[in-house]
């Protein structure tokens, strides 16, 4: 049987172990050892390495953590990686084994924390490992089979078992009686616009801005035959990226002669990402122009928007 060495038995909350098995997430494997020390390298970061759905490193300092006062130890750690991709208010707990191949008997010293819940890691806590997770005694003694030939390799495994992350839920708040809310917007001297789009003025619907988008010579598959138009949230990047706002919405160019008013309704769910719903076929340029139809009298355009929202999700 082999032993642990007793200066690692004495870490309060860690559990030691013999493996057969390499570790089944990440293999550190160190050539020269000695060189780091030569070479002043205090800290080695390993590259990432993906367990759990997250990304992690390993952290290791050959001499010991001087930023803790570790002198005589290898100090071992685990640290997770790209966590600004998290947003904010995120937690993740993590049970963990880091692991130090014995290559006199092709077998892995393991430790790992004992606590029922795991480490936990979140925005002012990424490292968790071992400050002495060996005396450099007992890690250059070849006789132990850790550093053999200037030669050493670590291991982690990490299996995450809570996690509490900003954006992974959402809150719907659908409304019962929802108001109606209407906006006229006065287009004078239509045959004069020159934009390839133009927008009214913000008006508010639902403590929302809106904005109609008119587009006198078409978009898309309305160009140049069609005139387009849309219903667009007036000011997107102020909301945030996981709210979504369900309305549903009539748009309206007014008949001024027979009050035969040319409309198109939907219902869509707007969000900072998709912030524009409406028709690049709204009506026909040759409909339009017709003096009997009363969409375009003395060269002036009415168009109307009508917005009722129905419900808001945001991230909880």
């Amino acid at each position: 049987m082999v032993r642990v060495p007793k200066a690692i038995e004495q870490q309060l909350r860690v559990s030691r172990s013999i493996s057969d098995s390499p570790p089944n997430h990440y293999i550190l494997k160190i050539q020269l050892f000695s060189q780091l020390t030569k070479n002043n390298i205090e800290t080695y970061t390993s590259s990432n390495f993906e367990a759990g759905g997250y990304k992690w490193k390993l952290v290791l300092h050959p001499n010991g953590n001087k930023n803790k006062d570790i002198t005589d130890h290898i100090s071992l750690y685990l640290l997770m990686a790209e966590a600004n991709s998290l947003g904010k208010g995120w937690e993740i707990r993590a049970f963990f084994r880091l692991f130090l191949l014995d290559q006199n008997r092709d077998s892995y010293l393991t430790l790992q924390d004992t606590s029922e819940n795991g480490r936990r890691f979140h925005g002012m806590k990424l490292e968790s490992g071992y400050d002495k997770f060996m005396p450099l005694t007992t890690f250059k003694d070849p006789a132990n089979g850790y550093l053999v030939n200037d030669t050493c390799v670590f291991g982690a495994e990490v299996y995450v078992c809570r996690e509490k992350l900003t954006g992974k839920g959402e809150s719907l708040s659908m409304i019962k009686d929802p108001i109606s809310y209407k906006n006229t917007w006065r287009i004078d001297n239509f045959s004069g616009l020159t934009e390839d789009c133009v927008d009214s003025k913000p008006f508010i619907a639902a403590d929302r801005k809106w904005k109609i988008q008119l587009y006198p010579w078409g978009k898309g598959s309305g160009v140049d035959s069609y005139v387009s138009l849309y219903l667009t949230l007036a000011e997107p990047e102020n909301l945030l990226p996981a709210s979504k706002i369900y309305a549903e919405f009539t748009l309206r160019i007014l008949d001024q002669v027979n009050r035969n008013h040319y409309f198109g309704t939907a219902n869509y769910w707007f969000s900072a990402s998709n912030s524009t719903c409406g028709w690049p076929r709204f009506v026909s340029r040759a409909y339009f122009n017709m003096s009997t139809a009363g969409l375009l009298l003395k060269n002036i355009c009415l168009v109307e928007a009508e917005v009722k929202v129905h419900g808001v999700a945001n991230a909880l």
